[in-house]
């Protein structure tokens, strides 16, 4: 019995140890709204065959966060936990590169509120052509000395709802 609490108790530790050394790699990314904003396109892209950040991802994200998106096929909004977006692709592996980076940012604060719009494009291989474009809607709340996301919302843009000069690039 003594044993198996040794072995809990270190197992604990390690644990522990391992995700305070983590944590300290990402500090960097909840430090200011730039570098919040960068890592969360960091996040959601990479290589052919790269599995998701999503350590990364919970780091930069509040506990209560949500997710919104438009769902064209059932043609009203959708909202989800950042945990249930994890779960919706999950273990993910992209079946081909996957690159998003923002094109143009607009920051307004109050407090210790902000509000991103952030215009972003997608492309499908470094370089590449632009496949898709769109805005994201962030807001983000200063709390214990750090950035968080709090709830993000992203809009595609179509023939029908194209991107306004205002939001496009600088």
């Amino acid at each position: 019995m003594k044993q198996l609490l040794s072995c809990l108790t270190l197992l604990t530790i390690m644990t522990a140890n391992n995700l305070n050394a983590q944590n300290r790699d990402f500090e960097k990314d909840v430090k200011t709204i730039e570098a919040l904003i960068k890592a969360s396109y960091e996040v959601v892209s990479g290589e052919k065959g790269a599995k998701r950040q999503w350590g990364r991802d919970d780091y930069l994200h509040h506990p209560k966060a949500v997710y919104s998106y438009f769902d064209r096929q059932k043609q009203e909004q959708s909202t989800m936990t950042l945990q249930e977006f994890h779960k919706e692709t999950d273990d993910m592996v992209f079946d081909t590169a996957f690159y998003e980076n923002e094109i143009n940012r607009e920051v307004r604060l109050f407090g210790n509120v902000a509000h991103v719009w952030s215009t972003y494009e997608t492309r499908l291989e470094k370089g590449g052509k632009v496949e898709r474009r769109g805005i994201n809607s962030i807001q983000l709340i200063f709390e214990n000395n750090r950035w968080y996301i709090i709830s993000w919302t992203f809009c595609g843009e179509t023939d029908k709802n194209t991107i306004p000069k205002t939001f496009d690039r600088n």
